[in-house]
């Protein structure tokens, strides 16, 4: 059985990638993937923490895991709206680099 300290390690360091990713990145694309790897890192967190807590009783354990599908429902809506959008300004701008976009005026 793998420790829930091994699971919270590799959450930390794809928590750390996404956010290097936001921070670093000028596609609007990648910024929008970067992001997404910070929602999985915090899914994998609470997925690893309610089967910790599981021992505890069941409704503690499914706690975490109805925190995971909300998120996962919100990630879905983000991607969908924000590529939607991104679409619409590079038809527009031909581009789609964060620097560019910050001049755009909706």
């Amino acid at each position: 059985m793998v420790p829930t300290e091994y699971y919270i390690a590799l959450s930390s360091i794809i928590f750390v990638i996404g956010a290097v990713g936001v921070l670093t990145r000028r596609s609007a694309i990648m910024v929008f993937l970067s992001v997404e790897l910070m929602l999985n890192a915090a899914n994998l967190a609470l997925v690893a923490f309610a089967r910790q807590w599981s021992v505890a009783g069941a409704a503690t354990a499914l706690n975490g895991q109805a925190a995971v599908f909300i998120i996962l429902a919100i990630a879905a809506a983000e991607v969908a709206v924000g590529l939607g959008i991104l679409v619409a300004i590079f038809r527009y701008r031909s581009s789609t680099d964060i620097d560019a976009l910050s001049e755009v005026r909706l």
